[in-house]
């Protein structure tokens, strides 16, 4: 399974990014392959298009089309994350990327943010971005 941070898919659905054409290739080479997202990497995604209902339900029928797996907080969260903050320096939603990988053992994380790339294959996982 591949994890995708916040900055990929909203990259995907912004045609205006800079990154929106490597999104949609990270996104392209991965049709076969499982994807998912945390749920708080989710609620960043729906964040500005929230502003217009009818572009937050445009990018959600586009996440359901993905078959975009959403990976929930469990029981042990709250303090799995406060010590992946504390180990990586990285803010909480980048943390909840990782998390999400080691809850569903991914072995891939998607990003272009470059702290939170170093911090995916300091653990061994193979960065896409």
């Amino acid at each position: 399974m591949i994890i995708f941070d916040a900055c990929v898919l909203i990259a995907h659905f912004r045609t205006s990014d800079a990154h929106h054409e490597d999104a949609d290739r990270i996104l392209l080479d991965s049709a076969e392959t499982p994807i998912g997202a945390s749920t708080i990497t989710l609620a960043e995604v729906f964040t500005g298009p929230s502003r217009h209902p009818e572009r937050l339900h445009a990018v959600q029928a586009e996440v359901r089309d993905m078959e975009l797996q959403e990976i929930h907080l469990d029981r042990n969260s709250a303090t799995q994350l406060a010590q992946l903050r504390v180990e990586t320096g990285l803010k909480l939603p980048d943390c909840c990327v990782l998390l999400a990988a080691t809850q569903v053992s991914a072995d891939t994380v998607a990003t272009f943010d470059d702290r939170l790339a170093k911090a995916a294959r300091d653990r061994g996982l193979t960065v896409l971005g």
